[in-house]
């Protein structure tokens, strides 16, 4: 029966992937998003008909009225706009092919997928003739991937309203085999909070010149040594927190070794595990403090021309113990070192922190225990940045996983090439989200 719902989902799913739902800066016509919206309504009738729709620019907010209003509501998150998919693919980006135990496409994994599972939930629910307790709120946005604004729309709205939520869940972690290195066991990942996003663009000038006498520190110079020391990191305090030790508590059982024995024992081991887990990935590096990755750049346009004004722009990642002002400050002073300007070009907004020992974290921990008993909840800090930031303004306890599992080559794929999930994981995330319906 399992298997004929999840190839049933996976039908679904790959009819949604076929609509191509590229989000971009430079071109934000709503058309094929209103579109898109068409095969939702056409796809869940029951959900559509049911809830209040609001359309904010191309992004959705529903809401399915419950039977108590003292109880404060819920709200369950996807996006639907998609990356760009360039390269060669194995089944076409927008293809939604059906092979090989998986349905492949941009946008299966970030994240029509989990929105596909989600409202598949709530039509089979209604359908059932079931009505939720809490009011329940759906949100997709046709932002996520640039920058965000139909969300952060969205909660300014419902801020303005006085809705205060019980519970956000958005996309975030998944279902995945040893998600830092040296973890040999397979756990269900639950963002508790997401670090906080700046934009900086770095900026050296000169007196400029011909290429055929080139002086000492030109602008391209002297950025390259801004950037190689920056890499370094070491103006970026480096912490520990109370997320990162319980997260690699939780791994311990499945370590070996020294990992095993520090883990296990992580506040008499963390100067160690301080310096060895940025040996072991980014990722554990990432965890423990601020990163910038600088990403664009631009110098003169001619190849024998010394530019009067060279830059380069980074990406910050800013930790939550060193925060968005003294990482920029940190970066800024180094920036300064090398007659280098910081000028910021996208403030971001920062994330709160949901507590793994609070009612909302225990609530997902046992959705997954319910469903997904053979794999360990672990709560852990997001490097990446989701919609959910926003909702913080609306709600304490914004978590993030969608109940996917996954291996490396699916990770690898968000946002790269041959992007899949697995069609044997869709009913049970089906079943994820019927859950934290009825028992929220």
């Amino acid at each position: 029966m399992s298997e004929t719902r999840s190839m049933q989902y996976a039908e679904i799913l790959s009819k949604l992937i076929k609509v191509e739902t590229i989000s971009s800066r430079t071109n934000q016509d709503i058309n094929k998003f209103l579109g898109f919206h068409e095969v939702l309504r056409e796809t869940y009738p029951t959900l559509f008909a049911t809830a209040e729709v609001e359309n904010f620019e191309g992004s959705l907010l529903l809401k399915w009225k419950g039977t108590d209003p003292g109880l404060k509501p819920i709200l369950l998150m996807n996006h639907h706009d998609v990356v760009e998919a360039s390269g060669e693919w194995t089944h076409p980006a927008f293809s939604g092919a059906i092979a090989d135990g998986r349905v492949w496409g941009r946008g299966t994994l970030d994240t029509k997928g989990g929105m596909a599972m989600m409202f598949q939930a709530a039509e089979e629910l209604i359908r059932e003739g079931y009505t939720p307790k809490r009011d329940t709120y759906f949100v997709t946005a046709c932002t996520e991937e640039i920058g965000g604004e139909g969300g952060d729309a969205i909660s300014i709205e419902l801020q303005k309203r006085g809705i205060k939520f019980h519970m956000v869940l958005d996309e975030g972690g998944m279902i995945m085999y040893d998600p830092i290195g040296g973890a040999d066991g397979t756990f269900a990942m639950i963002g508790v909070g997401e670090k906080g996003y700046v934009d900086l663009k770095f900026i050296a000038k000169s007196n400029g010149g011909h290429a055929s006498a080139p002086g000492k520190n030109t602008p391209l110079v002297r950025l390259g040594k801004f950037m190689a020391e920056a890499e370094k990191a070491e103006c970026f305090e480096v912490h520990m927190s109370d997320t990162v030790k319980e997260m690699l508590t939780r791994f311990s059982p499945t370590m070996s070794g020294v990992m095993k024995t520090a883990c296990s024992n992580v506040n008499a081991f963390k100067p160690v595990l301080k310096k060895v887990m940025p040996m072991i990935s980014p990722a554990g590096a990432a965890l423990l403090r601020t990163t910038l990755a600088f990403t664009m750049s631009k110098g003169s346009e001619g190849t024998n021309v010394i530019p009067q004004e060279a830059w380069v722009v980074g990406n910050m990642r800013f930790s939550h113990h060193q925060g968005k002002k003294s990482s920029v400050d940190a970066i800024t002073a180094l920036a300064k070192k090398y007659d280098i300007e910081t000028v910021i070009t996208d403030d971001g907004i920062e994330s709160g922190i949901t507590d793994f020992n609070g009612e909302a974290f225990k609530f997902i921990e046992k959705a997954v225990n319910n469903i997904f008993p053979e794999y360990k909840p672990v709560p852990y800090i997001m490097n990446a940045a989701t919609d959910s930031r926003y909702f913080n303004r609306v709600c304490d306890n914004c978590l993030r996983f969608v109940p996917f599992k996954i291996d490396k080559q699916q990770l690898d794929s968000v946002h790269g090439i041959d992007e899949n999930v697995y069609i044997d994981t869709l009913a049970p995330a089906v079943d994820f989200y019927r859950y934290i319906i009825k028992e929220a």
